[in-house]
Order: C-alpha cells, then structure tokens, then sequence
C-alpha cells in the first residue's frame, strides 16, 4: 500500500500561482503512476493530470494543459503540482492519487483506477 500526503494549498487571486506537494512513500511507489485530482462543492472527482512512474511524462487535462506542471522525484519521494494562471473555476480540493496496477504505458484518468488517496488540500481562487 502507497501513503500519501498532500501540503502546499491556500488562498490566491485570479492569475496567482501556487505550488502542491504530494509526499509518498510504500514498497511499490517506485512502480505506479500518480495523479492529481480536484473535487469543487458539489461535483464530482475529477482528473487533473498525471505523472508516469518513472517521472519522464505527465499527462493532464484540458482545463489546465499550459498551465499546471507535474514533476515527481522518486529520490526525495515526492510528487510536485505547480499551478499558475489561476481561475476561480480551480478552486476545490486537489487530492494526490496512486494507481492500482505497475507499470502503466499510458496513465489513467479515470478515479477508480487510483487505489491509494491523500487527504487532500483546500485551494481557493479569489476573484
């Protein structure tokens, strides 16, 4: 089993940045995918982008293409989500994610894919 633990949230304006860190550590880390998710109030889960195990592709969504980077450093086992351009429509809570299976050519989207979960942090874009 993967623990992780996500830090790093907050309040900032429209076209602020912020950075989220995603701490992990477990015996398979090293093999699986990571992702990042958001949840906004009353909508559901949903995929923000996602870092292959070995740290060499990300992959995101749409809505944040060009302007979220995903990095990942297995040596200090930790997982890095760097916002900028902020919208309001960012705001929700960003949970780090570890994939069920090893060794993914491609990572998923889809939540039910992702077996271990943070507990999320709060982000806020003001207006």
């Amino acid at each position: 089993q993967v623990q992780l633990v996500e830090s790093g949230g907050g309040l900032v304006q429209t076209g602020g940045s912020l950075r989220l860190s995603c701490a992990f550590s477990g015996p398979t880390v090293g093999s699986i995918d990571l992702a990042w998710f958001r949840q906004a109030p009353g909508k559901e889960r949903e995929f923000v982008g996602a870092i292959i195990w070995n740290g060499k592709d990300a992959y995101y969504a749409d809505s944040v293409q060009g302007r979220f980077t995903i990095t990942r450093d297995n040596a200090e086992n930790t997982m890095y989500l760097q916002m900028s351009s902020l919208k309001p429509e960012d705001t929700g809570v960003y949970y780090c994610a570890g994939d069920r299976r090893a060794f993914r050519a491609v990572p998923a989207r889809a939540p039910i894919e992702y077996i271990s979960w943070g507990q999320g942090t709060q982000v806020t874009v003001s207006s």
